[in-house]
């Protein structure tokens, strides 16, 4: 077990991200992380970015599917979001209001013939590679192939910004090419967000860029019942990292009572990845069947939140124990 953000920085030299940590990481190819609190105002922006930029995790996967049991307005949602999260918006590039850089960028704009509409203006800049779009449409295909998927969607705006999404879109196209085994189409990000709600059950794997797979994600988590039952990972070359979707909850830290599903089924995703599917498929079902049976269960997995029948977070492992066991 290896440790990293705001509870170990002192032990590491203000480090919320220790080397040996990476090391480990990239020594073994595979790890299975909780969700980790980023210190405030200490001048490390994310330690969840940091860990992808230095693993150059550049895929994100988040399959969202519905279990019985879990409250939710939608049934039979199965779909997987891999999102792009190295590139787009969420790529740091900005400059703020009010700066020489933000001045010069202006004029530069100006003198192009891009005018900027108010003076007093702040940028984050978009860039998007045929590199980055290329390698993670390869994997979002291979993905689709190995886990007997259907279909790949491109998710874009390349209606509007031609030059970034239309790039991403052109690209996608490319490798869809080369990928004929796999159906493949496209859709608007916009009319995407509707067509999930209205038809969950025509989509299969969704492709997006950074800030669109972000937001696309927790819809679709929405969609199944929340954050709670909505597992993820993260893949480079030759390294893969499994976690919940959901952020960390510093307020509950050692009360016993943040729901593990999410990461329990991390790490099924984990024992998939490693061809261990007996294995994963006997997890699954048995997470399956303590989600529908609603019992050893926590507080935010109950018909009411204040259910006085709900169990802590050990409960619940305990009883995904027996059931394994048994």
């Amino acid at each position: 077990m290896q440790e990293a953000g705001a509870d170990v920085m002192e032990a590491h030299g203000g480090n919320p991200l220790p080397e040996e940590t990476l090391e480990s990481i990239r020594r073994n190819g595979v790890a299975l992380k909780g969700p980790i609190t980023t210190p405030v105002g200490e001048g490390f922006r994310s330690v969840n970015v940091g860990l992808r930029v230095a693993l150059d995790l550049f895929a994100q996967v988040r399959p969202c599917k519905t279990y019985p049991g879990v409250r939710s307005r939608f049934e039979g949602v199965d779909v997987v979001i891999v999102r792009e999260s190295t590139e787009d918006i969420y790529a740091g590039i900005e400059f703020e209001e009010g700066t020489p850089a933000a001045q010069e960028l202006t004029d530069f704009l100006n003198k192009h013939g891009e005018k900027v509409p108010q003076p007093d203006s702040g940028f984050s800049i978009k860039p998007i590679s045929i590199t980055g779009t290329r390698r993670v449409f390869e994997f979002a295909f291979d993905y689709a192939r190995r886990m007997g998927r259907r279909k790949v969607t491109a998710v874009h705006k390349a209606n509007i910004m031609k030059f970034t999404d239309g790039l991403w879109l052109h690209t996608a196209r490319e490798v869809a090419a080369e990928n004929s085994d796999v159906e493949f189409d496209d859709r608007i990000v916009d009319n995407m967000c509707m067509q999930l709600v209205q038809h969950s059950e025509d989509y299969d794997v969704l492709v997006l860029p950074n800030l669109y797979g972000d937001i696309i994600s927790d819809l679709a988590a929405g969609m199944i019942g929340g954050l709670g039952v909505a597992p993820g990972a993260n893949f480079g070359h030759g390294v893969a990292v499994f976690e919940p979707t959901h952020g960390s909850a510093p307020k509950y830290t050692g009360q016993n009572k943040a729901n593990p599903i999410a990461e329990m089924l991390s790490g099924m995703l984990m024992l998939r990845h490693l061809g261990e599917h007996d294995a994963a498929a006997r997890l699954e079902k048995a997470i399956s069947e303590l989600i529908q049976e609603g019992k050893s269960v926590t507080y935010d997995m109950k018909p009411r939140r204040d259910d006085p029948t709900a169990v802590g977070t050990s409960e619940v492992g305990d009883a995904l124990v027996a059931k394994l066991q048994s």
